[in-house]
């Protein structure tokens, strides 16, 4: 510290607000937050900084981390701080979708139903601790009409649902999910709460002059329910040529469904025309009247309407099974009751929960018999605070400040909401009630189950698009001037790309550093004829095998993480170099000072490169400090642009790459920056780790849960850190099995 820190961190210079010299003398846990921060610079040796000449060598390094990390783990084995959680949590939007269609089977579009959840730390399951009287309202709409898509009692006025599809998606290519000789259209689940009619209703997209856009000629248009064509249409143009007001006004059509939740697909019949897009190569996109026509219509809108003339007399019903007689219908209640009560609500369902719902059953059988009060009591059960929200409940004789390890029943949640983004299942559940959960081996025994499911693919739609920033494509919007390819199809492609490649690190159970050297990725045509990859043929995504020489591969390569991290007419060096240290190093910069110009503001000339424009900016002592972090590795990038295609040239000059690490690194070009990430494979292990605690416990990480992290990637490190090790020490950890009582409990 006196050879290396104390010159620029001492109680006169105090340099980025840090202090060692005041406490080099203490006893180390008299300020571990501080010592924490130091160890996170010196590991990823952004300290001493990179312009510095006299630096520690690499032994000396070693040792001092050596030194501080042992000291600091054995405080917290002797005094475990498993921080501060919210002892009541609201289920977040997404969970709450999950958690409907895994209790009771039924599809929901949350983002009709509920508002968006605010992101904190790079998640949003960390805000959602209270429940506001307008979301109360929300929340208890929600529930009523979800009962009624339910159990379907046949009660009210017919449901509507809208589904709209996205301005700039072409429809000029099959979709996956529908049959081939199709193109366009789209594909969706749908839930029928009974068998009976329902309605039908197509609209198709039209220009700024209300014209049906690209109708030339008749086209097919099909309605199929899980594969099977139940309605056709014939889509003309109008006789007098320019009447388009009723090219559409007829497609709809009511048609008979059985109950339950089915893949409703609308796609036009594939005419030979459309095979003149293959000549328009290599420009996919055909949405923009201006620039790229569309040359066959397409679906703008589809309305599910219904039911009508519902069935009454089936015997057995998709969720409650049999139907019971009158006299033995309370019984049969009950029973179905406490057992979706104990699913809702993580736990063994008592004798007052079974009563409060009964008496809304009651009540509504009153009216609509057995499947009126059983709509009734599933609404009271959606609303209940025992399934909206995770309540772990502190024991009696547990006093504020107390550190004590969570029940089986709250851990039982805290796994199924981490690995699934949803509530437990019964074998979890059963885990949890026979005891199994109490022991780290019948931990690792759920945790291998659930992560071999199905439902563990929202690590990637949940997790990973939330840490990498996915989320942010639905608002990508490139120039089209200058990137006229880009549109819904390519946008989408790219996200899948990035979901699929992670689900496969997941069911493979590879090492977290593959997602930086993967020589493969996954493709569907369009996205491989943007990355100019030749013979991938149609819409289904593939895993594709990538030669030595390939721009694609892991993380760095990808379109999605690019183009999230640019502009909508250039690139953006700083955007990408400050992804690379949040999310790759995990050690984000602060934000810049208010009084600091942004790049646009300070006049330097437009025409000079990027790297120059970003050199100029530096000179500026206020802006130096945190761009000498960023840039460098935002330069290695620079061959991709701002939507991910590889280029040679940038407005005219050879495209610069050269780039480099805060430790020192200098290299060039994104394998020189993935080979220097590498150097030290801990360092990308832990921020993976700290990425997945954070969103496992839902609140930001805090210096006293850096010992957890570093026992949990030594854990991992004998076998190349493959991500159920690392996942498996999570759900084993101080932080995810242990809670801290707070004072007003």
């Amino acid at each position: 510290m006196e050879q290396y820190c104390i010159d620029c961190h001492d109680g006169g210079v105090k340099k980025g607000g840090l202090d060692l010299e005041s406490i080099s003398s203490l006893e180390i846990g008299a300020h571990p937050e501080i010592w924490e921060h130091v160890i996170k610079r010196l590991e990823t040796r952004q300290m001493p900084p990179r312009d510095e000449d006299f630096k520690p060598d690499e032994a000396g390094y070693q040792a001092v981390l050596k030194n501080l990390t042992g000291q600091l783990d054995k405080l917290s084995e002797t005094k475990p701080d498993p921080g501060d959680i919210d002892a009541i949590r609201r289920m977040t939007r997404t969970e709450y979708a999950n958690a409907i269609r895994d209790l009771l089977g039924v599809e929901v579009d949350v983002a009709e139903l509920l508002p968006k959840d605010e992101s904190s730390h790079g998640f949003d399951n960390i805000t959602v601790g209270s429940l506001s009287p307008t979301l109360l309202n929300r929340y208890i709409s929600a529930a009523e009409k979800i009962a009624k898509v339910a159990v379907g009692a046949g009660n009210g006025s017919p449901q509507a649902r809208i589904e709209r599809l996205p301005a700039d998606r072409t429809q000029e290519e099959h979709i996956e999910g529908l049959p081939f000789g199709t193109r366009g259209g789209l594909l969706l689940k749908h839930t029928f709460p009974t068998t009976g009619e329902y309605e039908i209703e197509i609209r198709l997209t039209r220009d700024r002059d209300e014209r049906v856009e690209g109708l030339f000629g008749n086209h097919q248009l099909e309605v199929l329910v899980d594969g099977e064509t139940e309605a056709a249409f014939t889509v003309s143009p109008p006789a007098n040529g320019n009447d388009h007001t009723k090219v559409d006004a007829d497609l709809k059509q009511r048609i008979k469904v059985d109950a339950g939740t089915r893949q409703l697909g609308v796609t036009f019949v594939r005419n030979s025309s459309s095979l003149l897009e293959t000549k328009r190569e290599p420009y996919d996109a055909q949405f923009n009247v201006h620039r790229h026509p569309r040359q066959s219509p397409a679906v703008y809108q589809v309305s599910i309407l219904g039911p009508f003339s519902p069935e009454k007399d089936f015997k057995t019903h998709p969720l409650l099974g049999e139907i019971p007689t009158p006299e033995d219908a309370v019984a049969r209640a009950e029973e179905i009751l406490i057992r979706l009560m104990g699913i809702a609500y993580r736990r063994n369902a008592n004798e007052d929960d079974l009563n409060a719902a009964m008496d809304f059953y009651s009540e509504g059988a009153q009216e609509s018999g057995f499947l009126g009060g059983m709509e009734s009591a599933l609404a009271s059960v959606l609303v209940s605070p025992s399934f909206l929200f995770r309540v772990e409940k502190t024991p009696p004789e547990t006093r504020g400040g107390e550190t004590y390890r969570i029940g089986d029943f709250e851990l039982a949640s805290r796994l199924s909401f981490f690995l699934w983004s949803s509530i437990p299942d019964e074998e979890l559940l059963d885990a949890a009630n026979s005891g199994e959960l109490s022991h780290p081996a019948g931990v690792t025994k759920q945790v291998k189950r659930m992560l071999a499911s199905a439902k563990a693919g929202t690590l990637a739609t949940n997790f990973a698009n939330q840490w990498l920033h996915l989320r942010n494509l639905d608002s990508v919007s490139p120039d089209l001037r200058m990137f006229p390819d880009f549109d819904d199809n390519l946008r989408e492609a790219m996200r899948m790309e990035t979901e699929l490649f992670f689900q496969d690190l997941v069911r493979g159970d590879r090492s977290v550093t593959d997602l930086l050297t993967a020589d493969y990725t996954f493709l569907n045509e369009r996205l491989a004829k943007h990355y100019n990859i030749p013979h991938v043929i149609g819409n289904r995504f593939r895993k594709v095998k990538l030669d030595a020489n390939s721009k694609r591969g892991g993380l760095l390569r990808h379109g999605s993480v690019l183009t999230v991290t640019s502009y909508a007419n250039r690139t953006s060096p700083v955007i990408r170099g400050n992804w690379i240290l949040d999310n790759i190093l995990g050690t984000p910069t602060p934000p810049p000072p208010a009084d600091v110009p942004s790049l646009d503001d300070v006049v330097i000339s437009a025409s000079l490169p990027m790297r120059q424009r970003l050199a100029k900016h530096r000179e500026d002592k206020g802006c130096a400090s945190c761009h000498n972090l960023m840039d460098p590795p935002g330069f290695a990038l620079e061959h991709y642009d701002a939507v991910g295609r590889w280029r040679a040239m940038e407005e005219d000059f050879p495209v610069d790459s050269s780039g480099g690490l805060p430790d020192g690194q200098d290299f060039s070009g994104v394998e020189g920056l993935e080979n220097g990430l590498l150097k030290r494979p801990e360092v990308f292990a832990s921020t993976v780790t700290e990425k997945l605690l954070t969103y496992a416990l839902g609140r930001g990480l805090e210096s006293y849960d850096a010992p957890a992290v570093r026992k949990i990637l030594r854990a991992a490190e004998p076998g190349g850190y493959k991500f159920s090790d690392i996942i498996t020490g999570i759900c084993e950890s101080v932080p995810f099995t242990m809670r801290k009582a707070h004072v007003s409990e």
